[in-house]
């Protein structure tokens, strides 16, 4: 059934195609005035009416073989990819905690560190010794 619709519509699309381009433009008999020759199969126009329901024809066989293979490749598609992949575990969601007196582990691959020695701090340098204060001028009365 599937095969029978896609062969129609592969047909569809190539009649559709041929019968638009047999179709004489809008603007063929402008050339046809001036001396041009304006030579179609049908004549100048008597197949217009012909070749205008033949196209109507054919882009409705296009269309409802359009939707029938759509309708039945929707149908046909019961699993997917991601309905049959195989998932991973998930990460344990829980850590285990540390027995009672034991120092938490180290990260794998770092070093153990030593405790690091205080840096002796700065002796300050002795501050000079401060100005003597100006002394007050006498408040006049």
């Amino acid at each position: 059934m599937f095969t029978i619709v896609t062969i129609i519509h592969i047909i569809a699309c190539l009649f559709l195609i041929s019968v638009v381009l047999l179709q004489q433009g809008k603007g063929a008999d402008m050339g046809a005035v001036f001396g041009g020759s304006s030579s179609t199969i049908f004549g100048s126009s008597g197949a217009g009416n012909f070749l205008t329901r033949l196209t109507t024809a054919m882009a409705v066989i296009f269309m409802l073989t359009s939707l029938t293979l759509t309708y039945a490749s929707a149908r046909r598609m019961g699993t997917t990819v991601f309905d049959t992949a195989p998932l991973p575990e998930p990460p344990p969601l829980e850590v285990p905690a540390n027995p009672e007196g034991q120092p938490p582990a180290a990260a794998p691959g770092a070093e153990p560190q030593a405790a690091a020695p205080q840096a002796a701090q700065p002796q300050s340098a002795p501050q000079p010794a401060a100005a003597p204060a100006p002394a007050e001028a006498p408040a006049s009365n």
